[in-house]
């Protein structure tokens, strides 16, 4: 499935919020007002997935930290509508976040649950490898994360 991914406004922070809590019911799902508040963030980058009818089906948000040398860049979530998972979307919003991380530059990071193996598969086939464990990471469940890494990309032009 093809779908336009376009920046997320704050219109859809409320949208956001309902796949949160169905997605992430055990683990402290993010409010329509969190999610506002990162949109706010001058560092931040947070995309949608929308279908031809401009539904939201999904979501996305990335920070880009740093400069230079010290450039890094941090997954802070990826979302789709159960409805439509199993469909591309979440490469669709992992390759946008991805986009604007190599043009920042430098590594990027991300925590996934552990018995996320969809998510993992996703992770490593863009490049990202396990680096570690967060013990008790999310909360109140208690499940642990993987915290992945995916190399800084050579970009063009780019002394490396």
């Amino acid at each position: 499935m093809t779908a336009r991914i376009v920046g997320m406004t704050a219109a859809d922070a409320t949208r956001c919020e309902e796949l949160e809590t169905v997605l992430f019911p055990g683990d402290s799902p993010w409010s329509a007002e969190a999610f506002r508040s990162e949109l706010t963030g001058p560092h931040n980058r947070y995309f949608v997935a929308r279908d031809e009818s401009g539904t939201m089906l999904g979501y996305a948000g990335i920070a880009l930290l740093g400069r230079g040398a010290d450039a890094e860049s941090e997954v802070h979530t990826i979302g789709v509508d159960p409805a439509h998972q199993r469909r591309g979307l979440g490469a669709q919003l992992l390759d946008a976040l991805l986009r604007e991380a190599d043009e920042h530059g430098g590594p990027v990071f991300l925590e996934v649950r552990t018995d996320n193996e969809p998510a993992i598969a996703l992770y490593r086939g863009t490049g990202f490898e396990i680096v570690g464990t967060r013990r008790n990471y999310y909360q109140p469940s208690g499940a642990d994360a993987y915290t992945m890494r995916r190399p800084a990309a050579r970009v063009e032009g780019q002394l490396s």
